[in-house]
């Protein structure tokens, strides 16, 4: 099934991405002297981040039912993955995840029309500690709807 490998290609961007925010974390970032550089590549990790489990809802929603607020699609998207649509599909992501993913889909929108560089380190802290809850969310999250991808392929 094409969607399974569209998955996991983007899982792999996932899982590249994580190892390199805790590279960064541990071996570029000086936490008592953070810099705004500092800021700026947390903050494109995140996006990034986002971005990309975001595509995976897009592949997802587009396999299933392709039906989205034009006004609004991007918080349309992330409510639907958690919907469990009767004899169609399964839910694709826990309440919890889907918390976390708000939290990181309003950052992203704040910083698409935040033009300045000067961060908020108090709420970049607290992005990056949902950030590190959230990848073993995600991962079991994947996981579990994968595995229904692949009974549905039998």
């Amino acid at each position: 099934m094409v969607l399974i490998e569209q998955i996991e290609r983007n899982r792999r961007v996932l899982k590249r991405i994580e190892s390199y925010y805790k590279d960064y974390i541990s071996t570029e970032m000086e936490p008592e002297k953070r810099k705004r550089s500092d800021a700026i590549v947390i903050s494109d990790i995140l996006v990034n981040y986002y971005t990309c489990l975001e595509t995976i809802f897009l592949r997802i929603s587009q396999f299933f039912e392709n039906d989205l607020n034009t006004e609004k699609w991007h918080q349309d998207l992330l409510e639907k993955m958690t919907l469990e649509i009767e004899d169609i599909r399964k839910a694709v992501i826990a309440e919890e995840s889907y918390s976390i993913l708000s939290e990181l889909l309003k950052f992203r929108h704040f910083k698409r029309y935040y033009f300045e560089l000067d961060y908020d380190w108090d709420k970049l802290d607290y992005l990056q500690k949902k950030f590190v809850r959230l990848q073993p969310l995600i991962r079991e999250d994947l996981n579990q709807f994968q595995e229904f991808l692949r009974m549905l392929a039998e």
